[in-house]
Parts: C-alpha cells; sequence; structure tokens
C-alpha cells in the first residue's frame, strides 16, 4: 500500500486571491478545507471527503469522512466490523457538519456504507458520495480502493494537447456506450457478456483508428444502479462503474486510447441524480443535495432530484467531480447532459418558481456553469466542456467576462432536428422544405457547434439511422450515404453514435450488443468503408475543421435549386489551398448534365462520389481532373460538368 506520508500543498482558488492549502499527511479535515469547502473553493475536497487509505501512529487504515449536516449521528459500517452500526460512531467536525473517523485495520476491496441517524432517530444506509468505487450492481455499497499506483504512459498525448487550439482541430466522435458496443457469449460469472475496460481498450482502439475517428465519447461511466438509465441517473459520481472493471482497469482504457492517439471524452450529469434510498437523495434526511422546495428540487419528467445550486458545499461537490475527471483520469473533455433542464426554472414543469427578478432563469444554475467553465478555460491544458442545451439561450459558448456560459462547445440540436426531418421526406417532397438544410447557416456561427447523430435519435421508436431514411432497401442505404456526406461538408465539429457507421437496421437496445455481423452484408460493408473514405477526407483537408467557427470557411455555390433538391458549396482553407467542393444530390433523379459554377478558374479534382461501388485508391474516377470552361452556372461565370448520379455526393479539391 502506497503510504501517505509526504507533505503537500494544494492551490485553492477564493475570489481573486490563490492561497496555498496544507494537506495533511494523515488525510485529516482540517479548519482550512472545510472553510474552502463552505466557501465552494475546494477543487480537490475528493482527497479528503470518501475513504482514504493511509496511516496514523504506525496503524495502516482509511480515514473515512462524509458532509451530513443535518444528521443526528453517522457511522461507518463494513466488511471490517460485520455491518455493525454501532461501532465506528463517527466524530462531527464544525463548523460545517463533517463527520470524519479513522478506522485501523481496514484493507483495499473492504465494503462500506454509512449509517445516518436522521433527526427523528430513523435510520439509513448509505453510499459515500465520495467514493472512488462501488459494488456492481444490484448491490450498492462503496469499496475503498486506492486512486494512486497506475503509471500512466500517455506523457505525449498529453504534452500535445496543451499546445492544441481545439476549435481548429479536427473532431470527429464516436459516441458509445461500453455495455452494449461488444458482448462476450453470456456465462454464470458475467452473465451480461460485459467487455472489461481493459478488453475494451484494445477492440475499441483497433476499431476507432481503422475508421478515422479523432474522439470516442463514453456514455454511461460514472456508477448507476439501474442499466436501462444508460448511466443518466448517477449514484456514484466519483466512482467509474464496476460494471467494467476497477478504479485502475479504467485509467487502463483512457491510457490506451491516448498512446493510439484517440481523445477520451465522458457524459457528465450535473443537472439531476434519482431517488434510490442508498444515493443521494434526502442523504441526512434533509434535502442535503436537491432544493428543499419540490418546484425547484424534482423533475416530474423524469423523476428526479434537482442539485441545490445555491449551496456552495453542492456546487463544490461537482466541481471537484468534473475536475476529478479531468485530473485523475486524464479525460479529454465532459459533455454535460441535459444543460436545458438547469438554466430554466419552469423546465418540464406546470408549477416552477421564479428567479429573484420574477424570470425563469435559474440564476444559481448559470452562475455555477460559468465557475465551472471557467476553471477549465483558464487551465489552458486543451480540456475541454460541451454543452448538450437544446434551447435559443445565447452565448453558450461566449466567455462568462462577455456575458456568456463559458463552455467550449455546443451541440447543434437546431441542425439535427431539420436535417432529420429533412431527410425523411420523401424525395418528392424535399422540394418544399429546402430551407431545412440551409436554414442552420443562419446561425452557424453564433455559437461553437458540434453537429450530433446521437443515442437519443436511435431509441424509443424513432428507428436506426438507415430506417430513417425512405424508399427502398437500396434508396435507404443511398439516402444515408448523401446524409453523411452533407453532414462531413457542413461546418462544425461531429459525433455519430456507434453503429450508424454500417447502417445498423435495429435501433440500439443496451441490453444487446451491435449487429457487427452486419459487415459481411456487402450492402452494409460498402456504407461503412464509404464511412472510412469520408472519415479519411476529414483527416486529410484541414478545411473541413480549422474554419469551422468563422465565416470565412463555408461558401454556398447552388444555395436555392429546391426544384432538384441540390445543394453545393464550398469549404475554405486558412491558406486558400486544398479548398473542397461538394455537390448533393437528394433526388432519385439522375443528372448527367450536371454543371455547378466554380470560384477559380483552377483544376477541380474528383476525391470522391459517393454512389462508386468501391472507394479507395483503387477507384478509376478517383483523381480525375476537370478544367473550368466559361459556361455560366450558378451565378459564376466559370463552371465544371460532371454526371450526378441520384442521390450523389461529389466531392473535388481546388
Amino acid at each position: 500500500m502506497e503510504k501517505k506520508t509526504a507533505k503537500k500543498t494544494q492551490k485553492a482558488v477564493t475570489g481573486k486571491k490563490e492561497m496555498e492549502q496544507p494537506v495533511d499527511s494523515i488525510l485529516e479535515v482540517t479548519e482550512f478545507d472545510q472553510y474552502l469547502f463552505g466557501m465552494g473553493t475546494h477543487y480537490k475536497i475528493y482527497e479528503k471527503l470518501g475513504a482514504h487509505l493511509t496511516e496514523r501512529n504506525g496503524q495502516e487504515g482509511v480515514y473515512f469522512a462524509v458532509w451530513a449536516p443535518n444528521a443526528r449521528q453517522v457511522s461507518v459500517a463494513g466488511d471490517f466490523n460485520g455491518w455493525d452500526t454501532r461501532t465506528h460512531i463517527m466524530e462531527r467536525l464544525e463548523p460545517l457538519g463533517i463527520y470524519a473517523l479513522f478506522v485501523p485495520g481496514v484493507l483495499e476491496h473492504s465494503r462500506y456504507k454509512y449509517c445516518i441517524t436522521r433527526q427523528d432517530g430513523s435510520t439509513v444506509m448509505k453510499a459515500d458520495p465520495y467514493a472512488i468505487h462501488s459494488e456492481v450492481r444490484p448491490a450498492t455499497a462503496s469499496v475503498v480502493e486506492e486512486l494512486g499506483g497506475y503509471r500512466w504512459r500517455d506523457g505525449s498525448w498529453m504534452k500535445a494537447r496543451c499546445g492544441k487550439n481545439i476549435k481548429e482541430q479536427p473532431m470527429f466522435i464516436y459516441e458509445m456506450h461500453p455495455g452494449s458496443w461488444r458482448k462476450h457469449p453470456s456465462s454464470e460469472a458475467n452473465p451480461e457478456g460485459f467487455y472489461n475496460y481493459k478488453q475494451i481498450a484494445h477492440s475499441l482502439a483497433d476499431y476507432v483508428l481503422e475508421m478515422g475517428y479523432t474522439h470516442v465519447e463514453l456514455m454511461g461511466i460514472a456508477e448507476h444502479p439501474f442499466d436501462g438509465s444508460w448511466g443518466y441517473q448517477v449514484t456514484g459520481y466519483f466512482a467509474p462503474t464496476s460494471r467494467y472493471g476497477n478504479v485502475h482497469d479504467f485509467m487502463y482504457l483512457v491510457d490506451y486510447l491516448h498512446q493510439k492517439g484517440i481523445g477520451v471524452i465522458l457524459d457528465w450529469v450535473p443537472a439531476h441524480f434519482p431517488k434510490d434510498e442508498c444515493g443521494l437523495s434526502l442523504f441526512d434526511g434533509t434535502c442535503l443535495y436537491e432544493y428543499a422546495d419540490p418546484r425547484k428540487g424534482e423533475h416530474p419528467d423524469w423523476g428526479t432530484k434537482v442539485f441545490d445550486y445555491g449551496k456552495n458545499e453542492v456546487k463544490n461537490f461537482l466541481i471537484s467531480n468534473a475536475l476529478y475527471w479531468l485530473d485523475e483520469y486524464h479525460i479529454d473533455g465532459l459533455r454535460v447532459d441535459a444543460v436545458a433542464s438547469m438554466l430554466y426554472l419552469d423546465y418540464g414543469r406546470t408549477q416552477w418558481v421564479p428567479n429573484k427578478f420574477g424570470g425563469k432563469e435559474n440564476l444559481e444554475a448559470v452562475e455555477f456553469l460559468k465557475h465551472l467553465n471557467s476553471l477549465v478555460e483558464h487551465r489552458e491544458d486543451g480540456t475541454m466542456i460541451i454543452a448538450e442545451e437544446s434551447t435559443a439561450w445565447p452565448q453558450v459558448t461566449d466567455t462568462p467576462e462577455n456575458g456568456g456560459l463559458g463552455f467550449s462547445m455546443k451541440w447543434n440540436m437546431g441542425w439535427m432536428n431539420d436535417f432529420l426531418s429533412y431527410m425523411k421526406l420523401d424525395p418528392i417532397y424535399r422540394q418544399y422544405h429546402h430551407n431545412s438544410m440551409t436554414f442552420s447557416m443562419m446561425y452557424a456561427y453564433s455559437e461553437r457547434f458540434i453537429l450530433v447523430l446521437s443515442h437519443d435519435e436511435v431509441v424509443h421508436g424513432k428507428c436506426s439511422m438507415i430506417e430513417k431514411m425512405p424508399g427502398t432497401p437500396e434508396q435507404k442505404m443511398e439516402n444515408l450515404k448523401a446524409a453523411y456526406g452533407f453532414m462531413m461538408g457542413h461546418p462544425g465539429k461531429k459525433l455519430l453514435f456507434m453503429g450508424q457507421d454500417f447502417a445498423q437496421n435495429h435501433e440500439w437496445n443496451e441490453n444487446s450488443a451491435l449487429d457487427w455481423e452486419l459487415l459481411a452484408d456487402p450492402v452494409h460493408k460498402k456504407i461503412h468503408d464509404y464511412m472510412k473514405e469520408l472519415l479519411k477526407l476529414y483527416r486529410t483537408y484541414p478545411c473541413l475543421y480549422e474554419l469551422d467557427h468563422e465565416g470565412t470557411g463555408f461558401e454556398w455555390i447552388g444555395v436555392d435549386d429546391n426544384e432538384r433538391s441540390i445543394f453545393s458549396f464550398v469549404r475554405h482553407g486558412k491558406n486558400g489551398k486544398k479548398n473542397l467542393l461538394f455537390v448533393c444530390n437528394f433526388t432519385p433523379v439522375d443528372r448527367e448534365d450536371y454543371r455547378v459554377g466554380v470560384l477559380k478558374r483552377k483544376q477541380h479534382v474528383l476525391l470522391l462520389d459517393s454512389t462508386w461501388d468501391s472507394y479507395g485508391e483503387e477507384q478509376e474516377e478517383r483523381g480525375r481532373k476537370l478544367k473550368p470552361e466559361k459556361v455560366e452556372a450558378d451565378g459564376k461565370a466559370y463552371s465544371i460538368g460532371y454526371p450526378l448520379k441520384g442521390y450523389g455526393v461529389l466531392v473535388f479539391e481546388f
């Protein structure tokens, strides 16, 4: 066991001052810890609260500490005392009501819970809010684990990340759910067939590298009791779920992906938490983590509790948790779930409490998000915070100094809704909804956007991506290729949910593995190869990402051809070289004499035609050069002509 004997210091930001915080060698909660926690600025409070292996007076054991200010009494029970709630009564520390106790002889991997005695004398057993490991569900005890001791090997990745401007870097995210990506055959020891984090690391890295994605976004990592919540109803905010292994196993996953040049993003859920008795709900017999008024403290639609963003200790819990994943697990970014539900007091409610100005904005949540995002921004280490925000709230990705929320990027839910509504239409009706594909460019630079086709779009009766497409099975495939081609050319970073890159037929089900056997079908293999080709194009041509958030990076060529449902546009590079021209046909009609206007009298080199029978260097038409002719088209004096097949996407370099 690693002994905590060396004196350390921790910097803590309090207002505008930076202070040196002494950290006691035996991990006791000090008055200074309580001061910072009460101020909401103890950004490593997880180093003091929770269960920590340590040593006192030559005896090894565990120091337990938990915040429960309204409890009459707190004890710790576990394997080490036969789950006797009377043996280890914890000491109350004032003024914040933190309960702490060193218990000698407790070993790593011991299970434990806190027995909370409420003011009325009743008791409840609670998991540790700061536990870094938990039992495998349906059991709910916390588990003593050593956070340190893992030898990281991703130094090159971490160093390179610090020097990058993420806004100008390629980012095509592969969103995946570890429990249903692949599965082992069911066995008595592993009835669900879950892969371990280490097993996932190798097969996932191989797949992501084969395809060309830049990042992986992992769903459902923080501990949660119910598989069907997909990890969005969390009981263990500091614990990678034990479904797939332990703390160091998860570190290995992140480490290995980094060594292979793949970024890692986690879903993070500070908007709400479940009512499970073992969790945060009514933690010390009162509404400690949640708002006391049910009009603010509960989400009627979800049956969950809402964090009280007005309490410094609650904000500190969440902020330290976000930084914990970035610091201790080297996570590159957090995607914040359900931001809209945090921002609006009337979200999903018929009865709600207005703010002090009479408005519907949750000012406390706004302050919390600005605080967190400022901290991440000022790290200047390449980490990012991404908002899943579905409303027209302004300046989500602008800095707090300018009145914004300070997020690094935002999911573009408006684009997703318009795009999918268009793609679902029978092609004969698309001419009447042409603006569904063009409207997004009216606001494309108001925020730093990520275009998303996430898990939410392929569940609960919404159909898989391929089944959203109209027409015969063959037409569905051609429609989907056209959709992906248009998405690749549109400004903004990108995200695609697992299984959609080989046209999974079924909706996603968290209890079943993806239908990998479809890759043996030539039709599904073809769309898989097409996605590889698009991702290769994306990684090769900086014009597809370096000016995502600048108006100079995009230009419409043919924007008004609604009768033929054809769109053409250019993606510009910073240096004016290696620009790309996209031509997208969203009807089944071949246009053998199609002509598109060009911006320059340069040769245009054909890189991709989505209707090719195969892709890659062996494709004969790849590299064909077209010289602009003095024939007017799309308001341009010069143009090029090339056969445009039904549902075809053409990409030219110039």
